[in-house]
């Protein structure tokens, strides 16, 4: 019987001895589905966004636009996960308003909403899960200031605060420290073209995480004809210039196959996805190269790609040690870290202490929880050490954390008795993921 809710007892992760031979297609990126929502607020005309993701993260980002003036509507679509949206954007000239934006645990709407909002005159107020509260958000706030915007903050740092932007903004250039999340650097670039003298964006700090996701912004904004200049390393520059209405296909969310893919490695056989882009600006395109340094074999179609893992681990093969800078594909950290716990060898991951900003303080959280299970491991300034331990089953600890939940039910294919304490946290981006899952292991052994 599915396991398709929390329960008191938390939901007892499936074990899948015999090995995979299994097909399956994912929602849309949330990645690719909330920036195409602003882009789309922002156009000079309407816009059709098909496949977008139906999940939490989605559903507060079009919550925000509506709060700020824009008509979005659900319409058919031939997708598999829900229907498509129809966007009519945000005035030309947006009447005042008195808007309450509910961020949830959604960083892409904490960073994005509001350079657009600082578009809208009136007064804002954004806030969010108590989570949300703990997420670095100062870098968002210190680049209003610099454009005219007022903020009241209520905390240090971050949510919830008050923003009352002027009649026009006055400011054309930023200075910012992006270190902690490129969010802060995405979120100006996509309200950039509507700004009455464009926007120059400088980065100063040590070092920029998750570069593929700006590349993913800039991807986004050229498609609907904006020209985004970047003279050197750390500094953008996009002039003033309407933003194209199009019609727009979202991807499938390349960042959540990545513990789909891995099940092939515990418990052998394949797993195919359908619906792999020959291109694509996705952090989740490293995925199966990733899978590979662990022993995986990787095959590409078309519009698929397939992992296999031979015997799997749970008979017998082996997962080597490795060492990775995941400094570009942060998020895909916890999939790799939990793997590597079932590794013969030591396993280094660096260039993600990031994550420690993530909805919940990810490194932290995942020491805990291998250490709970009888795991080594032990973080780094910039990562985490894993060493070879025998691992028994208990409780998995998801921290609200979609990706650490995940990571909860992709170990527990191969290690008796884990229970993930809230799977349901997985809604954030993958509504769908018990049912998913749930395929995956109940499907006839080849």
């Amino acid at each position: 019987m599915h396991q398709s809710q929390n329960s008191s007892e938390g939901w007892p992760a499936p074990e899948r001895a015999h090995p995979l031979r299994h097909s399956l297609s994912l929602p849309g990126s949330k990645s690719l589905t909330n920036r195409e929502l602003v882009l789309a607020a922002l156009a000079s005309g309407p816009s059709r966004i098909r496949r977008p993701l139906h999940s939490r993260d989605s559903a507060l980002m079009v919550d925000a636009l509506r709060a700020l003036g824009a008509t979005i509507t659900p319409v058919e679509s031939d997708g598999l996960f829900g229907p498509d949206f129809l966007v009519e954007p945000l005035p030309k000239t947006p009447a005042a308003t008195r808007a309450m934006i509910d961020c949830g645990l959604a960083g892409t709407v904490m960073r994005f909403i509001p350079p657009v909002a600082a578009l809208v005159p009136g007064t804002i107020h954004l806030d969010g899960d108590p989570g949300a509260r703990r997420r670095p958000m100062q870098t968002t706030l210190d680049a209003l200031v610099q454009l005219g915007v007022a903020i009241e903050q209520e905390g240090p740092g971050g949510l919830p605060f008050t923003m009352t932007p002027p009649a026009v903004l006055t400011g054309e250039s930023v200075t910012i420290d992006a270190s902690l999340s490129s969010q802060f650097v995405s979120g100006l670039l996509l309200a950039a073209p509507r700004m009455p003298r464009g926007l120059t964006i400088t980065h100063t700090g040590d070092s920029l995480p998750s570069l593929p996701h700006i590349d993913m912004t800039i991807a986004s904004l050229r498609a609907r004809g904006v020209v985004v200049e970047s003279p050197k390393p750390g500094v953008w520059r996009v002039e003033p210039t309407e933003i194209n209405p199009i019609d727009v296909t979202i991807e499938p969310d390349l960042s959540n196959a990545a513990p789909f893919l891995a099940a092939a490695l515990i418990s052998g056989g394949d797993v195919t996805l359908q619906g792999w882009p020959q291109h694509t600006t996705q952090v989740g395109r490293h995925v199966p190269e990733l899978l590979e340094t662990l022993g995986a074999e990787v095959h590409y179609g078309e519009t698929s790609v397939t992992v296999s893992g031979g015997a799997g681990w749970v008979n017998g093969a082996q997962i080597p040690g490795v060492e990775l800078n995941l400094s570009h594909a942060g998020e895909l950290a916890p999939t790799f870290i939990a793997l590597s716990t079932l590794a013969g060898g030591a396993s280094t991951f660096r260039g993600i202490g990031h994550l420690r900003g993530h909805e919940t303080d990810r490194l932290s959280a995942l020491v805990s929880n291998i250490r709970a299970l009888g795991g080594n491991a032990r973080e780094l300034p910039d990562g985490i050490e894993v060493t070879p331990a025998p691992l028994d089953g208990g409780t998995w600890a998801a921290c609200e954390d979609h990706r650490m939940a995940t990571s909860g039910a992709l170990l527990g294919l191969g290690v008796r008795g884990i229970v993930v304490d809230d799977i349901a946290c997985t809604s954030k981006t993958l509504p769908e993921f018990v049912e998913l899952w749930s395929a995956l292991v109940e499907s006839p052994a080849p």
